[in-house]
């Protein structure tokens, strides 16, 4: 912040010491005490700066003119103690307060005036060992509830602390998912890979088996010669995510059910993008409904669902043989799925639940938590999910374009005003069955924002606003659609400013050296979801 000198030139010093010498008796003569004041004149001048009272003015008209942004910078500081402007720096603090300019830079004056109490706060978010988790209460007598029979009505607006630590666990388990593919992305094309270990975030569960979804285009051999040691990038068949299930019974005792997690990670090799691409409605497998006509997906999620490796089956088989195993193997016990996925994983976590449904009978309840997804079907789908009992919660950051894909661009708040008036309405279910991008989206919706975020940039770019970590974080915060971030939110800030520390305000990274703290990002980083190496 910019600084002032501490001084000026006491011009008036003598008069006042001279209206003040009529009760001097203790100090002597009033001659006296004007050479003692006219000595610390004189004293007071030798301490004060070369700059001169011109200086001085044409300093604090420049401060009074400047655009805010500007102010908001701090001058760099040199080696004889001032600054760029020639004021000093460490002076004049009363000066400016009197001056009352706090609306000129509010930000930066709080930065400075942090509390010890606020760095402690701010070094436990920022510390690898600073997470902490709100309370796992017993779910065992709301749990159908939480797992979304009634769609979680009054759970959302504003936000069940139950619910958002539910949320926020089914979305680490997205990060395994996206671990366990990075720390080993390769795949033979030769045999059939080998069991990976997945870092589980909740111990109480373990993996009974790795996912794999398979593009069914591909890309000529000479490309990864192009790229030696990214062949990974190219290739056809990818980790992309696990099935686990709730082993501790203490757990199983708090939740109310014995619970079953299919957990898929987001878009992360050329391939699945160029099936993100093919964006282009096709229909479902089945007779068409009369209820909800004849349901569509985008045709490059369901290359991806459908498709089996050379030497791996199908996402859709392995998902389905998987889930038939574990509920014979539970029988006779409450039994939960929860399908959770982020991005391209959001998208399958649709299709997986759509066809789980159907799959067996006495299908134990299914819910699906996405975060960031994409659309996926026409109306025709999401009515087929919600009469098939599948309960969807999809969050979503109000600043993530994926979200809005794909297909036409038309609000949902004025698609569903549209369709309550009759005209309307028969004209929108004509472009659902015949329009190749007539998507829709499906279930429940909590809106978060990352405007919201005291730590966060108004302005993030695209990939921290679809950024899985940055979801979390957001989640962590929410308490009500009207108010602001909660001051007592537990989870770490130390990824997201790994991730992220360029959308970050300079309000905290500048706090970083103060304590201490450091954040390398890796040489070599992997997209999850987004072609940015911010990723």
């Amino acid at each position: 912040m910019m600084q002032i000198g501490s001084t000026l030139p006491p011009i008036n010093l003598n008069t006042f010491q001279v209206k003040n010498t009529g009760n001097l008796r203790s100090y002597g003569s009033p001659k006296k005490h004007l050479e003692r004041s006219n000595c610390f004149s004189k004293s007071m001048m030798m301490k004060t700066t070369n700059v001169s009272t011109k200086q001085h003015l044409m300093n604090l008209e420049k401060l009074i003119g400047t655009q805010p942004h500007l102010i908001l910078n701090e001058p760099e500081v040199k080696e004889d103690g001032k600054s760029d402007d020639g004021l000093v720096e460490n002076g004049g603090r009363g000066l400016l307060e009197g001056l009352n300019l706090s609306r000129v830079w509010p930000e930066n004056k709080a930065a400075e005036q942090m509390s010890p109490r606020q760095l402690n706060h701010l070094r436990r978010l920022l510390s690898k060992n600073g997470i902490e988790y709100s309370p796992r209460n017993c779910l065992a007598h709301r749990w159908r509830e939480y797992h979304g029979s009634n769609n979680w009505s009054g759970l959302l607006d504003p936000l069940d602390e139950n619910l958002r630590r539910e949320m926020i666990r089914y979305g680490e388990f997205i990060q395994a998912a996206y671990h366990c593919f990075h720390s080993d992305p390769a795949t033979s094309p030769d045999k059939a890979p080998l069991p990976r270990q997945v870092a589980l975030p909740d111990k109480s569960y373990k993996v009974t088996k790795n996912l794999y979804a398979t593009s069914s285009v591909g890309l000529p051999k000479w490309v990864d010669k192009l790229a030696p040691g990214l062949d990974w990038m190219s290739q056809r068949t990818s980790c992309i995510g696990y099935v686990a299930v709730c082993d501790d019974l203490k757990e199983i005792s708090r939740m109310g059910r014995r619970d079953i997690v299919i957990s898929l990670r987001g878009t992360a090799t050329c391939l699945e993008w160029a099936e993100n691409m093919r964006d282009l409605l096709v229909e479902l497998p089945g007779e068409k409904n009369p209820k909800y006509g004849q349901p569509k997906v985008e045709c490059g999620f369901l290359s991806l669902y459908k498709t089996a490796g050379a030497h791996v089956p199908s996402l859709a088989e392995s998902v389905v043989e998987e889930i038939k195993r574990l509920k014979e193997l539970y029988k006779g016990e409450t039994l939960s799925i929860t399908v959770t996925g982020h991005s391209l994983g959001a998208a399958l976590a649709l299709l997986v639940a759509d066809d789980l449904s159907t799959c067996a009978k006495d299908m134990p309840p299914i819910a699906v938590y996405t975060f960031g997804g994409p659309r996926v079907g026409n109306r025709g789908f999401a009515k087929r999910l919600s009469s098939q009992q599948v309960k969807v919660l999809r969050i979503v950051n109000s600043q993530d374009l994926i979200t809005k894909m794909p297909g036409m661009f038309v609000s949902e708040k004025l698609d569903k005003k549209l369709r309550e008036t009759t005209i309307a309405n028969k004209v929108l279910n004509m472009l659902d069955n015949n329009m190749p991008w007539a998507y829709a989206h499906v279930g429940t919706e909590l809106i978060v924002d990352t405007r919201s975020s005291p730590y966060l940039k108004p302005d993030a770019d695209v990939a921290c606003c679809h950024d899985l970590e940055a979801y979390l974080h957001l989640v962590d915060g929410f308490l009500a659609s009207n108010c602001p971030f909660r001051a007592n939110a537990k989870r770490s800030l130390r990824k997201l400013a790994d991730e992220q520390n360029s959308n970050m305000k300079k309000l905290y990274t500048s706090k970083v050296s103060e304590l201490k703290l450091s954040f390398k990002r890796k040489e070599v980083q992997f997209p999850n979801c987004l072609p940015s190496p911010s990723q």
